[in-house]
């Protein structure tokens, strides 16, 4: 897939978000493994709340994969009480630093040395890690270039008039990869300024009137 035309649209919808919210410094995060703890968290929550679990976690000095292998597992969903579902996701992520323990020898410089296949191979191999938690953490902790498809991404593409026929992950994220140079900057800035849309005007009732993308945009027409 090599469409000019799609190319054109998705380069001008990026240079449009990116003169109206410039750079979004995705992702907010001190440390690689910072940014996988926050992927796994920040399922079916606001970053806020996830802000408020990983502020707890660093406390307790457990922002490391051996510190938080070893963190009892009722104390783990305490402290990551605030992003919601604390027992589900203190499980996801006993379930990934142990895998990363056997596997890596919890060793992060390890995993993320994999290219981008085997490792999104690897990470979908762990109990809670779906596509976008997987892609999160190929594109913001390894720095490797895969387009991350959200439900703003997949929204904001269906109302300007590119999503894809079939209405899947793959799909969505193949309209970007197969249209974009891969480049995990731009991949990034692009998925942050999506979000920044999203959430701010591209509602589920949008406020047309303030998108710098109303004139390419058929819903608002």
């Amino acid at each position: 897939m090599d469409d000019p035309a799609i190319n054109q649209k998705l380069l001008e919808t990026y240079h449009r978000l990116f003169a109206r919210y410039g750079p979004q410094h995705w992702w907010p995060a001190e440390t690689p493994f910072e940014v996988i703890v926050g992927a796994i968290l920040t399922q079916s929550t606001s970053w806020i709340n996830v802000e408020k679990a990983i502020a707890n976690l660093r406390m307790a000095k457990a922002l490391s994969p051996p510190a938080l292998d070893s963190l009892p597992i009722d104390k783990l969903s305490t402290l990551v009480h605030p992003a919601g579902y604390y027992n589900v996701k203190a499980m996801r992520l006993k379930s990934f630093v142990r895998w990363l323990g056997q596997r890596y020898n919890h060793s992060l410089d390890r995993l993320l040395h994999e290219d981008v296949e085997r490792l999104r191979q690897e990470l979908l191999s762990v109990h809670g890690i779906g596509e976008e938690t997987a892609d999160s953490i190929i594109l913001y902790a390894a720095g490797k270039p895969v387009f991350v498809i959200d439900a703003y991404t997949r929204r904001i593409l269906k109302r300007i008039g590119l999503a894809p026929n079939a209405d899947s992950y793959h799909a969505f994220q193949a309209l970007f990869m197969g249209n974009l140079t891969h480049d995990a900057q731009l991949f990034n800035e692009y998925h942050a300024l999506m979000v920044r849309l999203g959430k701010d005007v591209c509602r589920r009732r949008p406020l047309c009137q303030q998108c710098c993308l109303n004139d390419l945009c058929p819903y608002h027409s």
